[in-house]
């Protein structure tokens, strides 16, 4: 089997929040090495923070659509959460900030999306 239809198979077996958690696990992972690293080159740490970022910004998308059923309160943490991240990933890269905050937040994020 091709890993295109190995993806596609998996993809369509998991259910969205399956998919979140499993995209959450991929960034957050990637964000983990770099910091484990303790000097990534500039270009690593930009790309991974640019994903978490880019991750954060479909949920902040998909929760400002008004066929998102998930409880308004909730909607607007999220998207609060993602206008967070995206300042923070700036702040990581310009000044240097640590970059713990934002991998608590995706596990946190995890820990939401497993429990049933």
């Amino acid at each position: 089997m091709s890993i295109r239809a190995y993806q596609r198979a998996a993809t369509q077996a998991e259910s969205p929040r399956e998919l979140e958690y499993r995209a959450f696990g991929l960034v957050t992972a990637n964000l983990v090495r770099i910091k484990e690293a303790a000097s990534a080159p500039p270009a690593v740490l930009a790309e991974a923070l640019d994903a978490n970022r880019k991750l954060w910004n479909v949920l902040s998308a998909d929760c400002a659509t008004p066929q998102n059923q998930l409880p308004q309160t909730l909607r607007a943490q999220i998207i609060s959460l993602a206008l967070w991240v995206s300042r923070h990933s700036s702040d990581v890269l310009r000044a240097g900030a640590e970059i713990d905050p934002l991998i608590d937040i995706n596990r946190l994020m995890m820990e939401g999306l497993s429990a049933r």
